[in-house]
């Protein structure tokens, strides 16, 4: 006789043991900044900059606001922050720059390239045009010395922008003499010096000079005139008989 006894009912799954099982993350992995943001952040640092240069250029270091270089580069100060420290930092980038773009203004020259006593006049001409392009770097100058060089002096990237073009130089002072074109012994910092302070001078003085003088020293024939003259006394001093 077949048995009655019911078979036990199957047993019910388990329930899932939420401590055993990985919630799902809600974090997804940081993604990098998009091409139009980093776009975006590179022109507000470029406005921010020459924004200030021009309020360093106008007003010196002491002078300069960063309200003003605020409002100059269309942003708030909390973003002028967020890329620089403070003033000093930004005057700091700022002598950067302009050491940046004299810099290659002066590579552009190749001047490597020419025979050396056409590098030198050439350079000796492209500073002197330079300096009357730009009359906000002779200022920046101006302001940098009058604080003892702080900030070029904590600038590693200023320091290494300009040993290239003296390094340069000397290859071609050392090239002019081996090819019997130049004197020996010329040191290329002390001409570079030169050339430098005999058009930074006259023109960062020039008020006082045609005052003094009596000659409007910025009139076309006497900056002709005076370049001129640059160019003679460095070649002279450099050219052999």
């Amino acid at each position: 006789m077949p048995s009655t006894r019911r078979r036990p009912a199957p047993a019910a799954p388990a329930a899932p043991n939420p401590a055993a099982t990985p919630a799902p993350s809600s974090a997804s992995p940081a993604s990098p900044p998009s091409p139009a943001r980093t776009r975006d952040a590179a022109r507000s640092r470029e406005a921010i900059l020459a924004a200030a240069r021009d309020e360093f250029a106008g007003h010196g270091l002491g002078g300069a606001r960063v309200d003003r270089i605020a409002e100059r580069a269309g942003v708030n100060k909390k973003l002028l922050y967020h890329y620089f420290e403070d003033k000093d930092d930004l005057f700091r980038a700022v002598m950067e720059e302009a050491y940046l773009d004299i810099r290659q203004a002066e590579q552009a020259l190749h001047l490597a390239d020419l025979p050396p006593a056409e590098a030198v006049r050439r350079l000796t001409e492209f500073t002197w045009n330079y300096y009357l392009a730009h009359p906000e770097f002779l200022t920046l100058l101006n302001s940098e010395n009058l604080h003892r060089a702080r900030h070029v002096k904590t600038s590693q990237r200023a320091q290494a922008l300009n040993s290239p073009l003296i390094q340069t130089l000397g290859e071609i002072l050392e090239r002019g003499r081996r090819e019997g074109v130049f004197r020996g012994g010329v040191d290329p910092l002390q001409l570079y010096i030169s050339i430098a302070g005999l058009s930074y001078f006259y023109l960062s003085n020039n008020h006082t000079l045609s005052a003094i003088f009596g000659r409007d020293l910025m009139a076309a024939k006497a900056r002709q005139e005076r370049l001129s003259h640059v160019v003679d006394v460095i070649l002279g001093y450099l050219l052999r008989d």
